[in-house]
């Protein structure tokens, strides 16, 4: 998908060659971008993009030229960059998580006056991102982004799936498409997402994408225009924030405690060439925490009284670390053939290498059986870890199927009779199977052994074929941490930060007294998490009662000994608590939803989703149309329903108005039929797909051609050739299109038996 999003770029650039800009303007800036490798064309800032089906449509809007005709159409379409005359970002930066709001204006500089192209807009999100709404106006027409029910969107299951609205490289980059957008209009779009901000070094590390590409400024355009960025800080604890690093100057605007606000406001002749980080801290030395409390808003579907309490670490890195033995289950079915088993054999070996001679360690491969590295817990010395590293190379090969289940059965086994140390089971797997919520009540039963300390399974998900929700339900049944690598390219590095938290962790089986005083509450997750070195440990409800004041958390340290921390409840100020909570509260529910099959929470968790913004796996995403003078509603409930009638079209009208059905969001509960077949991740091509990718692929290679060679002049000279040439040209065009569906068989098919 990636991959074809940036040829689509490539050649799209290369027909905006065709594009006269007066006397005088050569497009210089351009023809340095040609160069980059096909992967820099991928968007690393929001932007909007032309789709061009046909070449002829090609032209400056404002000084019409000379085309030399064009035959033939792009397959897939080729994407143009609008060029953008303004800019303004504005990020709040509310406890752990960042709503970022980009206003842009883009124009539709490549398409003639009177005709009219779809407009792709490219939203690149950083760390968990999620789009969280996209509001387009073009001359005489709105568009707006939706949440919806699922019951909204059943009247179209039965329609093929709209192609608007998918995910570009793994999860990272969200594209939607604007309809009929007439060439020289201006769209002026307004896009919101949200993304964790990862906690790093004892800093909070936010990198928002806000690179531009040199392209976006028209070919002699002298003028200045206006980049706006205005950043807002609010802890939400009352502690001093410092500004570490910020890659773009910044003004202060305002500075109290717990909230800082900056503001770089320009007139500039380039855009932004690089990514908006920031890096700041809020904790002091040592270890501190406590509880915000907020009251709901009215328009809440849950009154209970929402609390968030929080324990940051400090900076104190001499705090003694539970010893550790550690099991990794690593999946070697077919499915992780070559880059994803590379990159989880160098991330597990560089795991290794972290532990210390007193832990202790083990290796699991599992297909439809498994493979041990040893039959007992082995000490992790030089000596043992050489050999884990030939074992791993020399047996661990990707073939077979799937099981779960009986690795995870051997790992509790082997840990079930452990010492003063912390256990510790890593389940890294890119399929999914059908006997998940048995693998989780098998967990959850032997995890409630008389062991002090049970073990902690954590989890690790790669791609989008295996179940992510299952997943997370196992690490949280585990007490353990989830992660997942959407991009084989991220593997290595997600797995071995996963690896760094969860094996530094200092206080265990951590409980709080509070609860004690409450009528009732409901807890996010529902097992608290361990403490760690340089992580900050985040749990959140909802409660009925009166929150003590001050309360007690109490747990036990890595010398077995039981520790106390003493902690306030105070109200948040300024912080929108059930905006910031949203999106991991979602999460966590939905898994839930998936072990239990409740119907119930699956309602409640798509009333919460509508509310926050934030997309579920029980919710879709729609795009409603208005013309002028006509407002797009803000929600369709069940009176407007009936009014639309989604049995026909994707697209359906309504008093002028249309609906478009989006992409989901969600990653959905797995892939078995995928897991089945061994699809590698990101890799997937439906059977039916097979002969239109060939078609397409034809097509596109023919269509090229023409565009670079063919002409009207040629048409006309063909007329002049006589029968015995004509029939030598065709079989010569025939024994090329052969080769060229021979080359396309090897491509497709990946065999060798040609």
């Amino acid at each position: 998908m990636a991959t074809e999003f940036s040829n689509s770029v490539e050649y799209g650039l290369h027909l905006s060659k065709r594009i006269y800009y007066g006397k005088g303007s050569t497009p210089a800036a351009l023809a340095r971008q040609m160069s980059r490798v096909s992967e820099d064309y991928l968007p690393r800032a929001p932007m909007v993009y032309a789709v061009i089906p046909e070449p002829t449509i090609v032209d400056n809007p404002d000084i019409p030229s000379y085309q030399p005709y064009v035959h033939g159409r792009c397959v897939p379409p080729a994407l143009i960059p609008l060029h953008m005359n303004g800019v303004s970002m504005e990020i709040n930066c509310c406890f752990d998580t960042a709503f970022i709001c980009v206003n842009g204006t883009w124009r539709v500089h490549c398409v003639m006056a009177g005709r009219s192209c779809e407009c792709l807009i490219a939203v690149p999100m950083g760390e968990q991102g999620s789009l969280l709404g996209v509001e387009v106006d073009v001359t005489g027409t709105s568009h707006r982004t939706e949440l919806v029910s699922m019951e909204d969107a059943e009247a179209i299951e039965k329609l093929t799936k709209s192609e608007d609205g998918k995910f570009l490289k793994g999860r990272r980059i969200y594209t939607l498409k604007i309809p009929k957008v007439e060439g020289g209009c201006t769209l002026s779009v307004r896009i919101n997402w949200s993304q964790r901000i990862p906690y790093l070094d004892d800093l909070f590390c936010l990198s928002v994408p806000f690179s531009f590409p040199a392209y976006l400024v028209p070919p002699g355009k002298k003028i200045k225009n206006s980049q706006k960025i205005l950043l807002h800080i609010n802890s939400g604890v009352s502690s001093e924030v410092v500004c570490k690093h910020t890659s773009h100057p910044m003004k202060i605007l305002r500075r109290e405690v717990g909230n800082l606000s900056f503001s770089n406001d320009a007139e500039v002749s380039a855009w932004s060439n690089m990514d908006f980080d920031l890096s700041y801290s809020i904790s002091p030395n040592d270890l501190f925490g406590g509880v915000l409390l907020q009251s709901p808003s009215l328009h809440d579907f849950d009154q209970r009284e929402m609390f968030c309490l929080y324990i940051f670490p400090g900076q104190n890195h001499n705090r003694q670390v539970f010893r550790k033995e550690v099991v990794f289950i690593i999946d070697i079915s077919g499915s992780m053939k070559d880059g994803p088993l590379e990159s989880t054999k160098r991330a597990v070996l560089a795991s290794l290498s972290q532990l210390n001679p007193e832990d202790a360690f083990n290796i699991i491969g599992f297909n439809g059986d498994t493979k041990l590295f040893s039959l007992t817990m082995e000490q992790a010395t030089k000596e043992a870890i050489t050999r884990a590293t030939d074992w791993i190379n020399a047996n661990l090969v990707a073939n077979g199927g799937t099981n779960i289940l009986l690795p995870v059965e051997q790992a509790i086994k082997m840990l079930a009779e452990t010492g003063n140390s912390i256990p510790l089971i890593f389940l890294i797997t890119d399929g999914s199977v059908d006997n998940e919520r048995e693998i989780c009540n098998l967990v959850k039963a032997s995890l409630k052994s008389g062991n002090k300390i049970s073990p902690r399974l954590c989890t690790f998900g790669i791609g989008t074929f295996c179940n992510h929700y299952f997943l997370q339900m196992l690490s949280e049944i585990g007490r353990g941490i989830y992660d997942a690598a959407y991009d084989v390219d991220l593997i290595d590095t997600r797995f071995q930060t996963l690896f760094t938290k969860a094996s530094s962790l200092f206080l265990a089986n951590i409980t709080v007294d509070a609860f004690k005083h409450l009528d009732s509450f409901e807890l996010f997750p529902t097992q608290i998490p361990d403490l760690a070195c340089g992580s900050p440990l985040i749990i959140s409800g909802r409660y009925n009662g009166c929150f003590p004041e001050s309360f007690k958390v109490s747990g036990t340290s890595a010398d077995m000994s039981n520790s106390t921390i003493h902690l306030q409840a105070q109200r948040a100020k300024e912080l929108l608590l059930d905006r910031v909570l949203a999106r991991r509260q979602i999460d966590i529910m939905t898994s839930h939803a998936w072990l239990l099959e409740s119907k119930d929470l699956q309602d409640k968790i798509a009333k919460l989703s509508k509310q926050s913004g934030f997309s579920s796996e029980y919710t879709r995403l729609i795009l409603v149309l208005a013309k002028e003078g006509k407002k797009a509603p803000s929600i369709i409930s069940q009176k407007m329903r009936k009014r639309f009638d989604l049995t026909k079209s994707k697209k359906v009208e309504w008093k002028g108005q249309k609906i478009i059905l989006l992409g989901n969001q969600g990653v959905g509960f797995g892939n078995l039929t995928a897991t089945a077949e061994n699809l590698q991740p990101g890799k997937e091509i439906k059977a039916t797909q097979a002969t239109d990718l060939l078609v397409k692929a034809a097509t596109n290679c023919f269509g090229r051609l023409i565009d670079r060679f063919c002409c009207l002049c040629f048409i006309k000279s063909c007329m002049y050739m006589n029968d015995r040439c004509v029939v030598a040209f065709t079989q010569l065009t025939a024994a090329l299109a052969c080769c060229e569906i021979f080359n396309c068989c090897f491509e497709l098919c990946e065999c060798d038996c040609f």
